[in-house]
């Protein structure tokens, strides 16, 4: 694994307006672009050294049309109907791809807490606490970026609820 290049030419777009997101936000993190794709919390772990549940998942669901993400522990599955009492809708599904990119301007496997085309209601798992350093995607299924609970508890905004 290798840090990404701020002066890297060959830097994908959507990392590269991740990355202007980031510093107008405050985060202090690196990004890292991992060699391959990473299509679960467990192969990011593996790639970056790290314990699966420092991994923070942005999972996009859709409730009655609007976006809501949360952003979990890798080691969570979220129990879709207790984050839906919590947050006071009916029912949250899993978003489409199509909603997906719609709703964040990324691509499943890439979307990241921040750099949204407009602000989408967020909410954090608790259980990213217990880790000193967290990883994110940012913005691009093989890019993923370091940061802390409450620097992304800040940067999104996101409100605590119980995930599992």
């Amino acid at each position: 694994m290798a840090e990404n290049d701020t002066e890297n030419d060959t830097e994908h777009s959507s990392i590269a307006r991740f990355r202007s997101a980031l510093e107008a936000a405050g985060g202090q993190g690196r990004i890292v672009v991992l060699p391959d794709s990473v299509h679960t919390a467990a192969l990011a772990a593996e790639a970056l050294g790290c314990e699966v549940g420092a991994i923070a998942n942005s999972l996009l669901f859709e409730a009655a049309g609007e976006p809501v993400l949360i952003l979990t522990s890798g080691a969570h599955r979220v129990d879709v109907q207790k984050a839906a009492d919590q947050i006071g809708v009916e029912a949250l599904r899993r978003a489409k791809p199509e909603f997906v990119k719609e709703a964040t301007g990324q691509v499943i496997g890439g979307v990241s807490p921040i750099a949204h085309p407009a602000p989408i209601r967020t909410y954090l798992d608790p259980a990213l606490r217990q880790y000193a350093t967290l990883w994110a995607a940012a913005g691009h299924p093989a890019a993923v970026f370091s940061t802390t609970y409450d620097e992304l508890a800040a940067m999104t905004g996101a409100e605590e609820i119980e995930v599992n």
